[in-house]
C-alpha cells in the first residue's frame, strides 16, 4: 500500500477533497445550493416550500453547515416577528459551475444509470 496516497486520503481534515465532499454531497445541500442560485435571496419558509421532501430540521442543519462553511449569507432583521433571509456568498457563486457540471452530467447519465441498477438487480438476485 503507497503511505503517500494513504496519507493523502486517509484524514478528512486533511484531505480538502473528503472535507468539503463531507459537506456538500450529502442529500440536501446541493439542492439548497441550486434554489437559492434561482432564487437569490429566500426566508427559511420559502426554501422550505421549494424542497417540500426536506424536513424543517434537516434545512436548519444544512443551512448552518452551509453557513459555517462560508456558502450562505444568513441576515436576521431586527423586527417583530423576526425576519432571517439566506443568500449564497462569493463562495458558493464560485462553486455553482462545478455543480452544474454534476448536474449536467447526471441529466446525460441518468437512464443508463437506471438500466445499469435495475440490471444489477436482475444479476445479484440469481
Amino acid at each position: 500500500m503507497d503511505q503517500e496516497i494513504l496519507k493523502k486520503y486517509s484524514n478528512v481534515e486533511e484531505c480538502p477533497v473528503r472535507n468539503v465532499l463531507d459537506r456538500i454531497g450529502n442529500k440536501w445541500t446541493l439542492l439548497v445550493l441550486l434554489v437559492l442560485e434561482e432564487e437569490k435571496v429566500l426566508r427559511f419558509n420559502e426554501l422550505h416550500n421549494y424542497i417540500v421532501t426536506i424536513s424543517q430540521k434537516m434545512l436548519s442543519v444544512t443551512l448552518k453547515s452551509l453557513e459555517a462553511d462560508g456558502l450562505v449569507k444568513r441576515t436576521i432583521y431586527p423586527q417583530v416577528p423576526p425576519k432571517v433571509e439566506y443568500e449564497l456568498t462569493e463562495r458558493a457563486q464560485s462553486l455553482l459551475p462545478h455543480i452544474h457540471s454534476l448536474v449536467d452530467w447526471s441529466k446525460d447519465h441518468i437512464n443508463d444509470i437506471k438500466a445499469s441498477r435495475k440490471n444489477y438487480e436482475l444479476v445479484t438476485k440469481k
